[in-house]
C-alpha cells in the first residue's frame, strides 16, 4: 500500500514537469510572438591566422511582416535588408540586390531564421537539439547537407525571452560569435525603419 502510494506522490510530482516540457515548439512560439524585436549587435570573426577578432557592432530590426535590418555602424556604416525578395545592401543610390549565392548572404539568412525562430526553415538544413527552458535555453544545430558541412561543423544558440548568443563554428577553424545583449520587443515600426523597409 505504501509503495503504491509513494509512486502515486511520485508521478504527482513528476506531471508538472512533463506538462511545462520545453521543447522545439515551445521555442517556436516563444521567439515567434513579438511583432518587431529591436536591439544591439555586436559580431566577433575569429580568424585562424589572426591574434584578434575582428569585431563589428550595430543595430538590427526584426520585424514579423517585413523581415530583417542589420545595420552595421563600427567599424564602418553599412545597411543589409533580409526579406521575402531576398537581400539588398543600401548605397548612396538606394538599396540594391545582392547575390544570394555567396556565404555572407547564407549567414544573414541563417540569423534571420534564428532570430524569427522559424524553426521549419531551420529544420530543412540542420538536425536540431534543443535544451533548458523558456528563461535559459540552447539549441544546437549540426548540418544535414553535404554542403553545409563544408562550411559549419555545428552551430549554437542560447537566450532566454530573445536570442541573446548565435555562435558558428565553421569546418576551417575560424568561429563566428554574434552576442544580442539588449533585445527588446514590441508592436509597431518606427516611421523610419518603415521607410527602410518599403524601398
Amino acid at each position: 500500500m505504501m509503495t503504491a502510494l509513494k509512486r502515486l506522490l511520485l508521478l504527482l510530482c513528476l506531471l508538472p514537469g512533463l506538462a511545462n516540457a520545453f521543447g522545439l515548439p515551445e521555442l517556436s512560439a516563444q521567439l515567434g510572438q513579438p511583432q518587431v524585436v529591436r536591439g544591439p549587435f555586436i559580431q566577433e570573426k575569429f580568424l585562424r591566422a589572426l591574434p584578434q577578432p575582428l569585431t563589428s557592432q550595430g543595430q538590427f530590426v526584426l520585424a514579423k511582416a517585413h523581415g530583417l535590418l542589420w545595420q552595421l555602424q563600427r567599424p564602418l556604416r553599412q545597411d543589409i535588408r533580409i526579406n521575402a525578395d531576398g537581400i539588398a545592401r543600401r548605397d548612396a543610390s538606394g538599396w540594391q540586390a545582392l547575390p544570394g549565392s555567396h556565404a555572407g548572404a547564407q549567414q544573414n539568412r541563417l540569423f534571420f531564421a534564428v532570430l524569427q525562430g522559424d524553426s521549419s526553415a531551420l529544420e530543412r538544413d540542420f538536425e536540431l537539439a534543443v535544451s533548458g527552458d523558456s528563461q535559459a535555453w540552447a539549441v544546437q544545430l549540426t548540418p544535414r547537407s553535404a554542403l553545409l558541412k563544408q562550411v559549419f561543423q555545428r552551430i549554437e544558440i542560447r537566450g532566454g525571452a530573445y536570442v541573446q548568443r548565435i555562435e558558428l563554428f565553421e569546418t576551417q577553424g575560424d568561429r563566428t560569435v554574434l552576442t544580442l545583449p539588449a533585445s527588446t520587443g514590441g508592436n509597431e515600426l518606427t516611421e523610419p525603419e518603415r521607410r527602410d523597409f518599403a524601398e
